[in-house]
């Protein structure tokens, strides 16, 4: 396959797509901490979609964040972008964390990853998996056939830390009572987050968030969003599909998954070539949250490639008097 084919980008995507992830934080935005998650989402999804559809590519969503709990989304199968090469796949999550950003707490981001057409794994009917993710440094030291206990060794020894010194990422729920019980034999620190394991995912690749492992169960959509970022910090995450109840179980496995394979971030986002970008909604341990001034507003984003592996942060201001002159597209 040439650099000529419409599949794959001779451009760095993740360019035009901080545009998306700004238009949709600095919607979300102006709903944090007035109680209603879906408003603040609803109001991501409106300003994402109308940006996308002037993103140069031929855009198919394979990941429509919001299936889970019926908020509004950008539905699965969805075409976005102005029709021209390359052909993508796209998962998005116009925030992720609505219930952060209702209740003004911290961590919140609007969320896009891009990939080659035919690249990113569609999770049918599973809308949640068990995860293991790990910054450059832990790279190979993580297996979900290992215990908590075990995976904590191994990245201490990895990371030339004491594994008192590590700390975990989990999402703070009742199913994870045990794991977190079991962390805490081990002797590691844990950092119990309400919501948001996207960010949770990408602090452990990112030195400055003093995060070094996530660990538990979450959203299948979040996963695949979380390997395009991964991939391109040099991190890793292991993961294996997880129905929430027989009726799921026996939906995935009509459809052709197996529920005991273990998957990486390669599986998830199989090109050679994709593309993330995060604004923050809300201040958190990765990104400033949209700052709001009499002129305007601030935004604080990362952008990413996988192919060359750049990092990129990217403060930006936006100024009202021209955003309001503007369509939406245009901005």
């Amino acid at each position: 396959m040439t650099n000529d084919s419409p599949q794959i980008p001779n451009r760095n995507l993740a360019l035009e797509l901080v545009r998306v992830t700004e238009a949709a934080a600095m919607a979300g935005a102006r709903w944090m901490g007035r109680g209603d998650k879906n408003g603040a989402d609803g109001a991501a999804v409106d300003a994402m979609r109308n940006v996308l559809h002037a993103v140069p590519m031929d855009g198919i969503v394979i990941i429509g964040e919001g299936e889970k709990d019926e908020a509004p989304m950008l539905f699965n199968g969805e075409l976005i972008g102005d029709g021209s090469s390359p052909q993508t796949d796209v998962a998005v999550d116009p925030i992720d964390g609505t219930t952060l950003t209702a209740l003004g707490r911290g961590n919140a981001l609007a969320v896009i990853a891009v990939s080659e057409r035919g690249t990113m794994f569609d999770p049918g009917p599973c809308v949640y998996m068990e995860k293991i993710a790990v910054g450059p440094s832990a790279y190979g030291a993580i297996s979900l056939e290992k215990t908590p206990g075990e995976n904590l060794a191994s990245v201490a020894e990895a990371k030339g830390k004491k594994v008192n010194d590590l700390v975990a990422v989990i999402l703070d729920r009742d199913r994870h009572d045990e794991l977190i019980e079991e962390v805490r034999e081990a002797g590691a620190r844990i950092r119990l987050i309400p919501d948001g394991d996207v960010a949770g995912a990408i602090s452990t690749a990112w030195p400055e968030a003093g995060a070094d492992i996530l660990m538990g169960i979450g959203g299948t959509p979040e996963g695949v969003i979380t390997a395009a970022a991964l991939k391109c910090m040099g991190g890793q995450m292991v993961c294996r599909l997880w129905p929430r109840n027989e009726r799921e179980r026996n939906l995935s496995v009509e459809a052709g998954y197996d529920l005991d394979r273990i998957l990486d971030q390669d599986d998830l986002v199989e090109g050679n070539d994709c593309f993330f970008a995060a604004t923050g909604v809300t201040d958190g341990d990765l990104l400033k949250g949209v700052q709001f001034d009499s002129t305007g507003c601030r935004t604080s984003s990362l952008v990413m490639r996988s192919r060359t592996g750049t990092v990129r942060m990217i403060s930006t201001h936006h100024r009202l008097d021209k955003l309001h002159k503007l369509s939406t597209v245009d901005y």
